[in-house]
C-alpha cells in the first residue's frame, strides 16, 4: 500500500495534504480498500467552518456507510464535485484526484497532533 511521506494522517483513515495555510483532505488507501467499490461521496459543508474530528461528510460503498472526519478545525472552501459523476476515483487515485475537500486551516499547531506515514502504517498494522 501507499502511504505518502508528504501528507499527515489520522486514526479515522483521512489524511491532509498541507499547502501553506490550506489543506486537502480525503481518506487513505488502507480506507478505500477497507470499504470496497465506492458509490457515492455526500458533502454538504461547502463555506461552513468545523472543528477538529467533526464530520464534514458520508462516503458511502456497496456494503456502508462511513462518516468523513476533519483531521484539523478549518472552514471547508471547497468540495471536489468530480466525485459526484465519478466516485469511484476514490479507489482509483485516493492521494490525487480522489481528494474530498480543500479547507482553510484554522490552527497549523494541530498538525502535530497527526501521524506520519511511517506512525501511520504502524497504525494498520503494515
Amino acid at each position: 500500500m501507499n502511504f505518502p511521506d508528504n501528507l499527515k494522517y489520522t486514526k479515522d483513515h483521512e489524511w491532509v495534504r498541507v499547502e501553506g495555510n490550506e489543506g486537502y483532505v480525503g481518506i487513505t488507501e488502507f480506507a478505500q480498500g477497507e470499504l470496497g467499490d465506492i458509490v457515492y461521496v455526500d458533502i454538504g459543508t461547502e463555506g461552513k467552518s468545523l472543528a477538529k474530528d467533526e464530520v464534514f461528510g458520508t462516503v458511502e460503498a456497496v456494503k456502508t456507510v462511513s462518516d468523513l472526519f476533519l483531521p484539523v478545525a478549518g472552514t471547508i472552501l471547497q468540495v471536489n464535485h468530480a466525485l459526484n459523476d465519478q466516485p469511484e476515483t476514490v479507489n482509483k487515485d485516493p492521494y490525487g484526484e480522489g481528494w474530498m475537500v480543500k479547507i482553510s486551516i484554522q490552527n497549523t499547531a494541530e498538525l502535530n497532533e497527526l501521524m506520519d506515514a511511517t506512525a501511520y502504517r504502524q497504525l494498520i498494522g503494515q
